[in-house]
């Protein structure tokens, strides 16, 4: 069973993307700031991260950085955004422009991670 990350500081967003996995059998654990989703990707270990790009404090851009700098830094990333003029990362494996159809996401998440395994 793949297991992802998700990273949004708004609840519905971590809500709905969570329960979208979770259809395609995915085990979904969620960071509702950009620093918590730092530290449950320090702590654990994941196939998958997605991550919202705009958020207060530590963004989206300085997630991806974050991983791409670890020892884990083949882990795929994808950003999500409702802004993505402000992107400042070329690092995220794809980026799904808000509002996404979750069809699109899930298609997205399995594509990364049949070819992470």
């Amino acid at each position: 069973m793949c297991k992802v990350l998700v990273i949004d500081d708004e609840r519905m967003i971590l809500k709905l993307v969570e329960q979208a996995l979770q259809r395609i059998n995915y085990s979904v654990e969620t960071a509702e700031n950009g620093r918590k989703g730092i530290d449950k990707f320090d702590a654990g270990s994941y196939d998958l991260v997605i991550t919202d790009v705009c958020m207060p404090e530590t963004d989206g851009n300085r997630v991806v950085e974050h991983i791409r700098h670890s020892q884990r830094h083949r882990t795929p990333v994808i950003g999500m955004s409702g802004t993505p003029w402000k992107l400042t990362s070329h690092m995220f494996d794809r980026v799904l422009p808000k509002p996404f159809q979750l069809d699109r996401l899930m298609e997205t998440a399995k594509s990364l991670t049949s070819r992470a395994s």
